[in-house]
């Protein structure tokens, strides 16, 4: 099969012959072609999608028997048929797989990592090396990538001989056999690539590193180039737009703005979470020392709250078994405490009968109940009595 997509990778429209066409499981279809401008999957690039005819071109895969199309419709065997490619999606790969290609050997040649790993996503390209990166030293890389990009350099595709490869210094994952392929940045990056790729590097428009985390000994760095960054960079900016306006902050300060919200945020936490206990020690002192069961309803109580007015009143010995729920009729939730009985069965026996969820340990458990207050009045004191 005539492979269009190395011979003219900028070719948008093509025809060929659909020399076969068998289904597929899922009521799809495999057409084979006598040539194609459709790449397949490989590489860590993602294959092209478009159209053949009146067929979409739902995935491209290079298989034993050559390459394959899946499609949503079977196309004629024999048959003359225009290939149309989704360019915005194929020159978007391009873009990203050679600054991909920039940045691998920069990071290379400064500090010898190999990329082992790559993989363009939907949202983000991955790259991993076996090596660690500080992000400031990747923004190094970066914006050297992007002034190798503004200086235009070419990109160029050659198939060299056994002998001229074994004199090539050139980056590879793995070990290759029979005609290799070296796409070549002059003064950047020389790498054995079965992928699609712009022939001068300003087509890459611009890369961006967008994030870096420790992966497998090595680092993960995340990365976008051209259209993608473009569009990256726009959603980005409408956001910091946005939240400087709630701030009424300007837009480079929005950092400072909300490190200083979140420091304010947490003194404003810790002193309410001290006047909870405060407000919580006084309610309990309200309720005299006693050996008989305890049930409360207290407003607005956030879980832990719960947890914590319940645990003062069992400790400050008000009741034997004491119930505390917040809510609203419907649903409530609930936190149980004893020093005297097991609260992991009362809690089941609870939540079976009050359309109830959760659990705990034996002190304490924790939970909700999709019922009214009269009926977890009436189930409480029904268990009480059981167990006494």
């Amino acid at each position: 099969m005539e492979k269009l997509y190395y011979e003219r990778p900028y070719v948008k429209q093509f025809e060929a012959e659909v020399t076969g066409c068998i289904p597929d499981k899922d009521v799809k279809y495999l057409v084979r072609l006598s040539r194609t401008a459709f790449y397949p999957e490989g590489g860590g690039q993602p294959a092209d999608t478009g159209t053949l005819g009146d067929a979409l071109v739902l995935d491209v895969r290079e298989r034993p028997e050559g390459i394959v199309h899946i499609t949503d419709r079977p196309l004629p065997e024999n048959s003359l048929v225009t290939g149309i490619l989704d360019w915005e999606r194929r020159f978007s790969h391009m873009q990203n797989h050679s600054g991909e290609h920039l940045f691998s050997g920069v990071v290379h040649k400064y500090y010898g990592y190999d990329n082992v790993g790559f993989h363009m996503g939907k949202d983000e390209v991955t790259v991993d090396f076996n090596g660690i990166l500080t992000l400031e030293q990747a923004e190094e890389v970066e914006a050297e990538v992007n002034e190798l990009i503004w200086q235009n350099i070419p990109v160029l595709e050659t198939y060299p001989s056994k002998e001229e490869l074994n004199a090539l210094n050139y980056r590879s994952k793995k070990e290759l056999s029979g005609q290799v392929r070296i796409i070549e940045f002059p003064g950047a990056d020389i790498c054995a690539c079965c992928g699609t790729h712009v022939m001068t590097a300003g087509e890459i428009g611009i890369l961006k590193v967008t994030g870096l985390m420790r992966y497998k000994g090595g680092v993960r760095i995340s990365l976008l180039c051209g259209r993608e960054a473009f569009h990256d960079y726009r959603r980005k900016l409408k956001a910091v737009q946005g939240i400087s306006v709630l701030l009424s902050a300007k837009p480079d300060s929005v950092l400072e703005t909300v490190t200083k919200l979140k420091e304010d945020g947490a003194k404003k936490d810790g002193d309410l979470s001290r006047l909870t206990r405060e407000l919580l020690i006084y309610k309990t002192a309200q309720y005299p020392v006693s050996g008989d069961p305890l049930l409360v309803f207290e407003e607005h109580l956030l879980p832990a709250q719960l947890r914590q007015f319940t645990t003062m009143l069992y400790e400050e010995k008000k009741g034997s078994v004491v119930l505390v729920c917040s809510g609203e009729d419907g649903l409530y939730q609930y936190a149980a405490g004893s020093s005297d009985m097991d609260m992991r069965e009362f809690s089941r026996q609870l939540n079976e009968k009050l359309n109830g969820r959760g659990g705990g340990n034996a002190l304490l458990a924790q939970g909700t109940f999709q019922t009214s207050f009269q009926e977890i009045q009436k189930v409480f004191q029904e268990e009480i009595q059981r167990r006494i």
